[in-house]
């Protein structure tokens, strides 16, 4: 066996081992359950997704039994797919994992199984309940280390200890609590839908596994291999080709999988070897792959799935936090592109089409805005054909018509792709690679689910579960008919042999889809055993205060600290879970702490803070699972190798701290022109970021070069920093005439309010907050308790709370009765922020000129 298949061996263990399951019976029974089950799991899946059950009156669930039913596969696949240690034999499952796999299906089971009693005796559970229940907690803890290793569940049994041991005399004074019953623990983590039967494993249910098994089906078809061929046709020529198609390919996979682990062994077996061939050392190449792969996650539509859990946590729809997204991941993408160019020009590479590197950025740029814009367009054109029909033939018919259009656009795509050869099932070399044009006809039809999940989410504005399972749907139709049509396209007499072999892949894609799940799953119900200990106990507001105490109140050093613990939350967790445990720890500690600093930052912009700096734990040693993985590829030091990623990957580091501070660059409110031009100006500045770390701009930097490189840079992101200095963003009033201010105030408008007071559990609370004040009209005092839900009233010469409306705004921003009013700040004129990109730019400038002085000098003395 060569290194490099010994290497690729290695990889494939890993993502066995992390994703799928690396147990591999030899017996007959155990191996048809290892495919029956996860075939079942998926049609389980399919026929709750869709209309059927309502349809036709059978198998009808509700959500919470639905997750019941979802948790008892994941449990049952955990325990017979995973080997209990790494050195338990994988050719057999011994009999006492077949007796904890049934056991733990049963205990996951019983919300399903004894629905009606446990309704009957909610609140008072029985003996049983509480039996099965704690079987169920430990079980599971078991399957989710199997399935994912011990990071997660020492979280969570750190967590179950708090609960039931919080109240030891030993614990300090500011994290005690009470302590909690077994009754009361197990009634709220497993018995409703506060714990493990929550939010987290709703979502798994209900749509993750749908967008899993849609981008199991996908690769299955060979979505996975067109998208790196497509990349490496077109870029693996250039000087560090194969790095620079690592990116793309990585970013276009990370629409398929939804895990970094998997996105570097999916892209990297071709492109680390690749790399390493044109001069990368093994830790740079592993690195650089890690970083794209990373980045995949981090990239709409999909997200790794949290897309759709952060729809449900921050309160807004799936569109808004793609709109989020979108700007902080291209920007990302385009400059580890160019990182990526720096790197190669270090090295003294050189591609075998040789083109001014200006030129190429911009072109890749102008690939990128041009791939947006068409994508766009094709989605705009698509509402428009719907609009259409709709007003031709009625709301009724447009439907089916619009289906009928859609797969005549299939059948024509294949008819056009069966002019040319299939593409081989795994890329070779780049010389091998056909013409790229000959590479995009050959998978036309690939791009069409892509463009119906789209469509569905974003122009239909449809659920993510019925947009998921209408995509995951068209995809079995396109493994079924894809061979079938192009043998009959190309007059061949083997279109029932390619009915036969679409067949196959699709109980392939099926199990596929059911097994990539497993893990997930388990960590989604093992998250929920973390989440239902926070609003069990409160540790979140005890989190607060612990980071507080360290940042000694400085707004910086908070994020700071925040953005560490959430690496070491996430530490060894699969995205969707890692979301899970940081949001739900340290969301609440940015919005609170950056309130008392006075300064207001959107829900979105908090959850995406915390999500970026989770997402990082995949690439920091020591447990950076993704740095590993490519390290057994490249044959690199796993721990070089996530440094390395680390410090490529300092560019995504940064942009969580700048949309805290410039929530502009999340697109929040802000018009279509002046989104373009963020887009602009923060493209440039990561680039010029990008040079100052690198030490390369024009050619190598001084010291004094690259520090002024990253002032540019972080001038260009913030400019408002220097504004503040200048001239003070806010004008503080003083409280009485807050009223006056609400009722003066535009449509629409918000009134900052500074507040201060005592809460119920006895904390000292002063911190501002945006009370919305609805339409103009209306007095301060009736806008306020009718948008704000809150009185104020004078008394004794200050304004104090009397009423909090139960429900209302101003109860869930967490303001209280009593509370005093300290002030309202009103935005004070001044000039534009836009100004101090001038002399960012004037320096800009003269850090290229003298770079380029320096090197025509070097060109002329070399010549």
């Amino acid at each position: 066996m060569s290194e490099h298949d010994a290497q690729l061996q290695s990889a494939q263990t890993l993502i066995a081992e992390s994703d799928t399951g690396a147990r591999a019976p030899s017996g007959a029974l155990s191996r048809k359950i290892l495919l029956v089950v996860p075939l079942a799991w998926s049609l389980f899946q399919l026929w709750i997704a869709s209309p059927l059950p309502y349809k036709l009156g059978l198998f009808v669930v509700n959500a919470t039994q639905a997750r019941s039913i979802h948790l008892a596969f994941a449990v049952f696949l955990a325990f017979t797919a995973y080997p209990t240690f790494k050195h338990s034999p994988r050719h057999l499952i011994p009999l006492q994992d077949w007796a904890t796999a049934l056991l733990g299906a049963f205990c996951a089971g019983y919300l399903y199984l004894f629905w009606d009693g446990l309704a009957a005796r909610s609140g008072a559970p029985s003996q049983t309940d509480l039996i099965f229940s704690c079987i169920g907690i430990v079980l599971l803890m078991e399957a989710a280390r199997r399935s994912l290793g011990f990071p997660l569940m020492a979280v969570a049994a750190l967590f179950l200890a708090y609960v039931f041991f919080g109240s030891s005399t030993w614990l300090p004074d500011v994290i005690r609590w009470r302590g909690a019953s077994v009754e009361r623990a197990m009634s709220h983590l497993w018995l409703t839908s506060e714990g493990v039967f929550g939010v987290a494993l709703g979502v798994s249910s209900g749509f993750v596994f749908l967008f899993v098994l849609f981008g199991a089906l996908l690769n299955q078809a060979g979505a996975g291999n067109y998208f790196l061929s497509l990349a490496f046709a077109g870029l693996g020529h250039l000087r560090g080709g194969p790095a620079k198609a690592a990116v793309i390919a990585s970013a276009a996979t990370g629409l398929i999988s939804g895990s970094s682990i998997a996105n570097v062994v999916t892209t990297g077996t071709f492109t680390i070897p690749l790399m390493k061939k044109v001069g990368f050392s093994p830790a740079k190449a592993g690195a650089i792959e890690v970083s794209s792969s990373i980045n995949g996650v981090l990239t709409p539509p999909v997200m790794g799935a949290v897309a759709f859990l952060m729809t449900e946590y921050v309160g807004i729809s799936y569109v808004e936090v793609v709109k989020a997204a979108i700007l902080p991941a291209a920007i990302s993408y385009i400059a580890l592109f160019y990182i990526v160019h720096l790197e190669a020009v270090k090295l003294g590479m050189t591609g075998i089409r040789r083109k001014n590197p200006i030129r190429s950025l911009l072109s890749t740029i102008f690939m990128i805005c041009a791939c947006i814009l068409v994508t766009g367009g094709a989605l705009w054109l698509c509402g428009e054909i719907v609009d259409g029909l709709a007003t031709l033939l009625g709301s009724t018919v447009a439907p089916f018509a619009a289906t009928a259009l859609f797969l005549g656009v299939y059948v024509l795509a294949l008819r056009y792709s069966a002019k040319v050869p299939d593409l081989p099932s795994s890329v070779d070399s780049i010389q091998s690679l056909p013409p790229m044009r000959e590479i995009f006809r050959s998978g036309l039809h690939y791009l069409l689910p892509i463009l119906l999940l789209m469509y569905l989410l974003m122009v239909e504005r449809k659920s993510p579960g019925f947009s998921a399972f209408w995509s995951a749907s068209f995809m079995l139709l396109v493994l079924l008919t894809q061979r079938p049509l192009k043998s009959f396209f190309r007059g061949q007499d083997d279109v029932m042999h390619g009915l036969r072999v679409g067949a196959g892949e699709v109980i392939s894609g099926l199990i596929e889809g059911a097994r990539n799940m497993i893990g997930l799953a388990c960590a989604m119900a093992v998250a929920g055993i973390i989440v239902g200990t926070v609003t069990l106990t409160g540790i979140g507001q005890v989190m607060a205060e612990f980071v507080e105490f360290l940042s000694g109140g400085n707004l910086l050093l908070m994020l700071v600290f925040v953005a560490l613990i959430s690496i070491i939350l996430g530490m060894g967790l699969p995205t969707t879970a890692n979301y899970i445990v940081v949001s739900s720890l340290m969301a609440s500690v940015v919005v609170e702490l950056s309130a008392q600093g006075g300064l207001i930052v959107p829900l979105v912009a908090v959850h995406m803070f915390v999500f970026y700096f989770g997402i990082m734990a995949d690439v920091t040693p020591p447990v950076g699972l993704a740095s590993f993985a490519a390290a057994a590829i490249s044959g690199g030091d796993p721990l070089r190798t996530g440094f390395q990623a680390f410090f490529y990957s300092i560019r995504t580091a940064l942009l969580p701290f700048l949309f805290i501070f410039n929530t502009d660059l999340l697109l929040l409110n802000v018009s279509w022109p002046h989104a373009i031009m963020i887009f602009v100006i923060a493209t440039i500045a990561m680039l010029v970021f990008a040079a100052g770390t690198m030490n390369y701009f024009l050619t190598r930097s001084r010291w004094w070069e690259s520090a002024a490189l990253v002032l540019v840079a972080l001038t260009l992101f913030r400019p408002g920093f220097w504004l503040d200095q200048v001239q003070p963003q806010w004008q503080h009033l003083p409280p009485a005439q807050a009223m006056k201010l609400a009722q003066d105030a535009a449509d629409g408008a918000t009134l900052r309010v500074g507040m201060a007071g005592t809460t119920l559990e006895g904390k000292q609370v002063s911190s501002t907050f945006l009370l919305p004040l609805g339409k103009s009209g209306a007095s301060g005092a009736s806008r306020l308790e009718q948008n704000a839900g809150l009185v104020l009233a004078q008394q004794d010469g200050k304004v104090i709370v009397s009423t909090v409306t139960f429900g209302g705004p101003a109860e869930k921003l967490g303001i209280d009765f009593d509370w005093q009013v300290t002030g309202v700040d009103v935005e004070n004129p001044r000039m534009p922020k836009e100004v101090f990109y001038i002399p960012a730019f004037a320096l800009l400038g003269l850090v290229a000129m003298l770079q380029n002085r320096r090197r025509r000098s070097v060109a002329a003395s070399v010549a």
